[in-house]
């Protein structure tokens, strides 16, 4: 019983408990890949990061055939953001069947998409080799944009969307 009077009482550790952490603006992407280019990258049957052009023909004709289960050979606009909900992300992602449908008659073929397709092959091959690499599949930007276009980072806007200080008067440059 000394012995337990002698020692001084230990006081308990202090816990620390963080909070969630402040939101903070995400860093702006500086790459990103559009959802036509995602497509092109997943044609690459045999996992060698370059997608052909008979790779992409052969990728295409069987996201085609996946949507066009009555076998007709067309897809009307519905079908068509069916098949760019499926392969694209997104119902309204580019291309538009307003783009591929080149007649004009309301619905897209085979022949229309590959040709649309072959198009993009071409764009998206920048360096003219056979086969379009994951590099050539990103688009740069080169800054972050809002609806009113490009923004600076920390000046705070006003209600019209203008910068707080763009009222000021400039001073002189020499």
């Amino acid at each position: 019983m000394m012995l337990l009077a002698q020692t001084a009482p230990q006081e308990a550790p202090e816990i620390i408990v963080p909070g969630p952490a402040r939101p903070s603006a995400q860093t702006p992407a500086t790459m990103v890949v559009e959802p036509v280019a995602m497509f092109v990258a997943a044609c690459d049957t045999d996992g060698d990061g370059i997608t052909t052009r008979s790779e992409l023909q052969e990728c295409v004709a069987r996201s085609f055939a996946a949507i066009d289960t009555g076998h007709t050979g067309t897809m009307r606009y519905f079908a068509f953001a069916d098949w760019a909900l499926r392969y694209l992300g997104d119902r309204n992602a580019l291309p538009s069947p307003f783009d591929v449908d080149k007649d004009g008659d309301n619905q897209v073929t085979l022949a229309e998409l590959q040709t649309q397709f072959s198009k993009l092959y071409s764009r998206f091959n920048r360096d003219g080799q056979d086969g379009i690499s994951r590099a050539e599949l990103l688009t740069f930007k080169t800054g972050p944009i809002d609806a009113n276009g490009p923004t600076r980072p920390g000046i705070p806007k006003k209600k019209d969307g203008k910068p707080a200080d763009a009222d000021k008067p400039k001073p002189d440059r020499p």
